[in-house]
């Protein structure tokens, strides 16, 4: 934090609203990020081809370490991986990765692929609901999902207005993934999963494509989405025979710290409920749809969700969309 601080009052100390846009970065409360190459390079901009290139150059060095992680994890090898669902926003590739992973890290030639690239920071969510509708459709299966997020790589330095600085300071660089089983394993048994949009929003949260790239757009309104997202979740929950303010655990994708408020108090929960998405945004950022993952990791290694206890997984994003997933916890 206090780097990107110093680094924003040096770059912007001109700017008209830069004390309103240190206040906004503070209030994020990310203390700590991991960007993909140093700061430097990060702030040059050597145009869309490069970055691409160091797109695909950084997700083909960092994604095989943590699929063998998830793999590990699972209790499975990648001949017993019947899908992969790769999800990212912050670069593009034809084919998609899922070719190469199959190239070249040993997935069986017939495994499918299932590349998801314009969910933004709603696609963590979407990859565990598409794996688990993969999963109800082709019983005895498994599926892999990958979420690869570089968004340091859409840094754009002609973007000054006060959104776009703040979001300098909140998103960060992540990979991560994780295994749904049709059967058997450890962690959240999937119970249901649905999607909501809130119309009349489709431009709040976006990307403008241009010559130098992708340009983030993020709307003021956003977090005020929460107000009729809430419902929605609890419209979810409702069928499904639960009350959404009495679960036993919460998997919310942190964009950041107002989102989480307004969607603990509009869905009538405790802000520690979502202790978990806190920490993932303190330290690492948004890091888009990684972020649920993370946080699902962070809820599995406090190993205090007793068996049979039951959750909830919401990821937001363009649209504005949620992807929301019910469960029940199983020690396995």
């Amino acid at each position: 934090m206090e780097e990107t601080l110093a680094l924003a009052g040096r770059l912007h100390f001109d700017h008209e609203d830069l004390q309103l846009a240190l206040r906004l970065i503070t209030n994020t409360g990310v203390r700590t990020r991991h960007l993909v190459q140093p700061i430097e390079m990060t702030l040059a901009h050597p145009g869309l081809e490069e970055r691409n290139r160091v797109y695909v150059r950084e997700a083909k060095r960092r994604i095989p370490s943590v699929v063998s992680q998830a793999l590990r994890n699972a209790a499975i090898t990648t001949d017993e991986v019947d899908a992969i669902i790769l999800v990212s926003c912050t670069g593009f590739t034809m084919p998609s990765l899922t070719a190469w992973m199959i190239n070249e890290l040993g997935f069986r030639r017939d495994t499918r692929q299932i590349p998801i690239a314009q969910m933004g920071c709603a696609g963590g969510g979407s990859a565990i609901n598409r794996a688990h509708d993969f999963c109800l459709a082709h019983p005895s299966s498994n599926a892999l999902i990958v979420a690869c997020e570089f968004c340091s790589l859409c840094y754009q330095p002609t973007d000054l207005a006060v959104g776009n600085l703040l979001s300098n300071g909140l998103f960060g660089d992540a990979v991560g993934a994780a295994v749904v089983r049709s059967s058997g394993g450890r962690g959240i048994r999937l119970e249901r999963n649905e999607s909501r949009l809130v119309p009349g929003t489709q431009d709040w949260i976006s990307y403008a494509v241009r010559a130098t790239g992708f340009h983030f757009l993020l709307d003021r309104r956003v977090p005020g989405t929460m107000q009729e997202l809430a419902p929605a979740l609890g419209e979810v929950c409702l069928a499904h025979g639960w009350d959404a303010t009495e679960l036993d655990f919460y998997v919310i994708h942190a964009g950041g710290p107002r989102v989480l408020d307004d969607l603990s108090s509009h869905l009538k929960v405790k802000s520690a409920a979502f202790e978990r998405s806190r920490e993932t945004l303190t330290e690492y950022g948004n890091i888009a749809s990684v972020v649920v993952l993370d946080a699902l990791r962070r809820t599995i290694a406090t190993g205090l969700v007793p068996e049979g206890a039951r959750g909830l997984i919401a990821g937001f994003g363009p649209g504005i969309t949620a992807e929301v997933t019910l469960g029940t916890w199983t020690a396995g």
